[in-house]
């Protein structure tokens, strides 16, 4: 699958790659990215360079160029096999050329050659492509530019070719990196935040519409470089009408003006104050050998699956009564700790929680297909709509079967997705949230975990939002076409785009509008946004490129669903529009070939494998990389089908022997964080018993505890008071963490009617050190 990870350590072959330059500019929430890869050949035979890298798997790769001392060559689109033919065509006849083409299996993942490099011949390769920033549970928006990829786990029997990754530790990658953004929107900007080192944000103009931001000097490579951007006033709705490509046959998609739409629905506030008490939650965990990786170098004692467990104790001391949940992991084989969802009591969670404990990445592989057609098999519980949480670190090969199932079942669910740890594939974890009506997370570095997969969780608690329709109202003989797949899902806040062909006689003083209805908890509800006809300046081809990326995403899933059915015709569309737009496809490539570069190149070709960086070094993973690793996995995959009765099997070859002595040892100890040491003493119910442990938490005695209780309010009542007080009063910076559990237990102690809470809540305070109001206590 993959060449080993000491390339250049064991072999000391150079690499002619030498820099790369990449220069961000960001529009309210477009952004577009142009590279500039740095080759030289210092070697004294010609080359061909391979550099397979991740980019953002919703990007649109618009532009590919290359620069040889005075020639400057544009590559053109065409159709797949074609290119290819035209690439090895000008290799075997001495002639420069280069070739861009997107995994098959994944559109993260791009493999750029440069053949026939002559000696001490330098050559700029530029690389464009545009995408919108997704919006954060912060309301911030996220671009990532990954500089990191991880060997991608093929599963057996999955379809295709796997993609040969070269891959090295992120100190041993040989190139530099720079890095530079300019920003600018209508809104003000009020921050701009990375987990790498950033130089200070400069500012362009008074009102503070404009910045720049470079990257900080000595990047590593040991992680993506992320950007959160955030704007005051930021995610009203808005509209973006974009005037055709002059050249471009009139009625096709890159001849006619294009609208973008970005809408930000409101849901009225007596839908929001009420949370649902029913659902079925089903967690499914990544315990893969990567896993255990640490999340960032300055806590490598907090690895990925330690976090995972901690969130998972937060998700379920969250969930309301009287719902149902099911917990399933994943590596090589896969596991569930109860046969089918549960209702959620205080005896099922307990049992949940001492299975959760025992947790450890040391299942293997990534065969994420086998749980989720497991899960897909089991029947939907009426009046319970099932809300399916992912959690992985995103390295697989079969990107596109796993995003094709859940879009299969959309039906039936909504999928939140959690991208955990640097190199996560964007195109799995956006690809699952957006196939399945849910919504995507990353989560890196110094980053938590647990405030974003509470914000998910505030998003299946909100009720589903059914028959979206959307309608327009546009001049008269002017029509509408809408280019983007169907909205599924709309959550509070959250925008939805609308990609639409404008057809028809333009006229620029008019006005339109757009009107999207949906059904919210039984009432009709709706969101409407007037824009005017006039085209935007400057914008380019912009929102036509992202606009014919989203009917070309939509058509390779078309395909796929067909392919059995040997229909060639959906195939055929998508390379004609691959081809007019100059977006690429999986059906098609880039192609560049040096015709004027004289007398051929002379000499065997020797091939250089560019390397990626491994984002973690530990073992498990360095062993991924080697072909060393292959024999083992072999025996990995033969338990691919076996469920929790049966004893997995790690990537190492070995048993699993630890898990009888895991039993039989003493409970685990609670956790040191005194936040998660409250929340894992919290009954399914929301309420806190007293007791030493809590009493410990909360820094007291036991009997200081129980001597400042009124004399009227039992044990139960009185301690979930003080677990509220503490909570408020200590812990306001990870509100977004317990607010749930909180409003919980705030829930259980109304329906208690219980005499002197007002009482209860004055001791505490004294008891506690601090001055909280009931009503501030949700009591």
């Amino acid at each position: 699958m993959m060449n080993c990870c000491a390339l250049l350590t064991e072999k000391k072959e150079p690499v002619p790659l030498k820099s790369i330059d990449a220069q961000l500019e960001v529009k309210d929430h477009v952004a577009t990215l142009v590279s500039t890869l740095n080759y030289e050949n210092k070697e004294d035979k010609p080359l061909e360079a391979v550099f397979v890298f991740p980019l953002p798997g919703d990007a649109a790769v618009c532009h590919f160029s290359a620069q040889i001392g005075e020639t400057h060559i544009v590559a053109e689109v065409k159709e797949r096999q074609q290119a290819q033919e035209e690439y090895d065509d000008a290799l075997s006849s001495g002639q420069q050329a280069f070739l861009l083409e997107e995994s098959e299996q994944s559109p993260d993942i791009f493999s750029l050659k440069v053949g026939r490099l002559p000696p001490g011949e330098s050559a700029s390769i530029r690389l464009e492509y545009v995408t919108e920033l997704a919006v954060q549970a912060d309301d911030g928006l996220r671009f990532c530019l990954p500089a990191v990829l991880n060997p991608r786990y093929q599963p057996q029997g999955s379809e295709g070719p796997s993609v040969q990754v070269t891959s090295v530790p992120a100190s041993l990658v040989p190139y530099s990196l720079s890095f530079s953004a300019q920003v600018s929107s209508p809104h003000p900007i009020s921050k701009i935040e990375s987990s790498c080192s950033l130089e200070p944000l400069q500012y362009l103009n008074a009102d503070q519409t404009q910045a720049t931001v470079k990257l900080g000097g000595g990047h590593k490579f040991d992680r993506d470089i992320e950007l959160l951007i955030y704007y005051k006033d930021a995610h009203q709705p808005s509209a973006v009408v974009e005037a055709g490509q002059a050249s471009a046959k009139p009625g096709s998609l890159m001849g006619d003006p294009v609208v973008m739409v970005s809408l930000y629905p409101e849901f009225p506030q007596s839908v929001m104050s009420s949370r649902a008490a029913c659902g079925e939650f089903v967690f499914l965990m990544d315990r893969s050998g990567s896993m255990g990786c640490p999340m960032n170098n300055s806590t490598p004692q907090e690895t990925c699956i330690s976090i995972a467990r901690d969130t998972l104790l937060l998700l379920l001391k969250s969930l309301p009564m009287g719902c149902y949940f099911s917990i399933y992991s994943f590596g090589s084989s896969f596991e569930h700790i109860f046969p089918k969802s549960v209702e959620y009591s205080e005896k099922t969670m307990k049992e949940a929680l001492e299975e959760v404990e025992k947790m450890e990445s040391n299942l293997g592989g990534t065969e994420i297909l086998q749980p989720l057609k497991h899960i897909y098999s089991q029947a939907c519980i009426p009046k319970h709509p099932r809300q399916l949480f992912v959690f992985t670190d995103g390295e697989v090969g079969n990107t596109k079967e796993v995003t094709d199932l859940v879009k299969k079942n959309a039906d039936s669910h909504r999928c939140f997705s959690f991208g955990i740890g640097e190199g996560a594939s964007s195109a799995l974890i956006n690809g699952m949230a957006k196939d399945g009506g849910g919504h995507a997370q990353f989560i890196t570095g110094a980053d938590r975990m647990q405030p974003k997969v509470m914000q998910s969780l505030r998003f299946a608690l909100q009720p589903a939002v059914e028959d979206i329709s959307v309608s327009w109202d546009l001049p008269k003989g002017v029509s509408a076409t809408v280019l983007s797949p169907p909205i599924t899902a709309i959550f509070q806040g959250q925008r939805s785009l609308i990609y639409a062909q404008l057809t028809g006689p333009s006229s620029e003083e008019a006005d339109g509008s757009v009107t999207v209805k949906y059904s919210l908890a039984g009432h009709p509800s709706q969101n409407q946004l007037h824009f005017n006809l006039k085209p935007a300046e400057d914008s380019g081809l912009t929102v036509h490129r992202l606009a014919a990326r989203t009917v070309i995403r939509s058509m390779e899933s078309e395909e796929r669903t067909r392919r059995r059915h040997q229909d060639e015709e959906m195939k055929k569309k998508v390379v004609e529009l691959s081809i007019q737009s100059g977006v690429s496809s999986c059906f098609t490539a880039f192609i560049a070939v040096n015709k004027d570069s004289g007398q051929a190149v002379q000499g065997p070709l020797v091939r250089r494998n560019v390397p990626t960086a491994l984002a973690c070094n530990s073992p498990r993973r360095m062993a991924r990389s080697c072909s060393a690793s292959q024999r083992n996995r072999s025996l990995c995959m033969e338990s691919s089908r076996s469920y929790r009765h049966e004893e997995p099997i790690d990537c190492d070859g070995d048993l699993d022997s630890g898990r009888s002595a895991r039993s039989a040892a003493e409970p685990p100890q609670p956790h040191k964080d005194p936040l998660l040491q409250l929340v894992s003493l919290q009954n399914a119910s929301g309420s806190w018993m007293l007791h030493e442990a809590l009493a410990a938490v909360l820094g007291k005695t036991k009997e200081e505890v129980e001597k400042a209780k009124p004399e009227l309010v039992n044990n139960e009542v009185w301690a979930s008071i003080l677990a509220l007080i503490w909570l408020h009063g200590f812990k306001m910076n990870a509100k977004e963490e317990w607010e749930l559990l909180a409003m919980k237990a705030a829930s259980w102690i109304k329906a208690q009617n219980a005499p002197c809470v007002s009482e209860c809540v004055e001791a505490g305070n004294k008891l506690l050190g601090c001055s909280m109001k009931k009503e501030a206590l949700g009591l």
